[in-house]
């Protein structure tokens, strides 16, 4: 399976529209990707007298998914940040 490792980080403020903290911005940044290998179970397709074999990541929903295939997204950390609006004169 192939492993994406990434950190979010979520911007929140408040409003006179909504006083409750809510979110306005999130960022994700990738730190690493764990590449899970070929494909073990490649899928055989036809395109009028020609067949090819393409990874099963490719044709197949994700519990028909070879391990190799398989993508996991994975948090690494979560972090916030709140910015502070000031009263209005």
């Amino acid at each position: 399976m192939t492993i994406h490792v990434t950190a979010v980080h979520h911007t929140t403020h408040t409003c006179p529209a909504d006083p409750d903290p809510h979110v306005v911005d999130t960022r994700r940044t990738v730190l690493a990707i764990i590449d899970g290998g070929p494909c073990r179970t490649p899928v055989t397709i036809r395109c009028g007298n020609t067949t090819a074999e393409i990874p099963c990541g490719r044709h197949e929903p994700r519990e028909r998914q070879c391990g190799a295939c398989r993508t996991i997204v994975t948090e690494h950390t979560i972090t916030s940040t709140h910015l502070h609006t000031e009263a209005a004169a």
